[in-house]
């Protein structure tokens, strides 16, 4: 039976590391592979160390790229799902009740699915697609506000300040 203080490896598995800097005897003696003279020949140099230059890492600036601001977020509900929930009257509020969409979210709808009944739908948005087959179905469409309204800034309200 096999021990744990038994274990090693297999022969010639794991050769012995390169012993440098043993004098001139071998190789590795004497510089033991670093070179002549210089900063590295003498100690370790850190890792984006560069010669007192200012690294890149604190060149570039540290946040990059743009958050709009304006942007809205969906919660996406597709027209399969509303078949299954059996619903006639669809809205935020009832979507909220069978667990379907967030406390306070934004409800598109997307027309992945097919309805077989006429429905009655009111979403803060809808795709092209989700609309025609829910009005073909039978079904109505009602786009509910937004709570905050409309936060896009006024048409051409930065093209008038730009030659100041």
């Amino acid at each position: 039976m096999i021990k744990l203080h038994d274990l090693q490896p297999d022969p010639g598995s794991r050769p012995s590391p390169k012993r440098k800097g043993r004098g001139i005897g071998g190789k590795g003696g004497k510089t033991a592979g670093r070179g002549m003279k210089g900063q590295k020949a003498r100690s370790t140099v850190r890792v984006g160390f560069e010669g007192g230059q200012m690294p890149l890492l604190q060149r570039i600036p540290k946040w990059r790229g743009f958050t709009n601001p304006f942007r809205v977020e969906y919660q996406a509900i597709n027209l399969d799902t509303i078949e299954e929930t059996g619903l006639t009257e669809v809205s935020p509020d009832t979507l909220r009740e069978h667990g379907l969409v967030h406390k306070g979210a934004l409800v598109k709808i997307l027309g992945r699915g097919e309805l077989s009944r006429a429905v009655t739908v009111k979403a803060h948005a809808f795709s092209k697609s989700a609309e025609t087959a829910i009005t073909a179905a039978g079904g109505s469409v009602e786009i509910v506000a937004k709570p905050w309204g409309d936060r896009r800034p006024p048409h051409g309200s930065y093209s008038q300040h730009t030659n100041r």
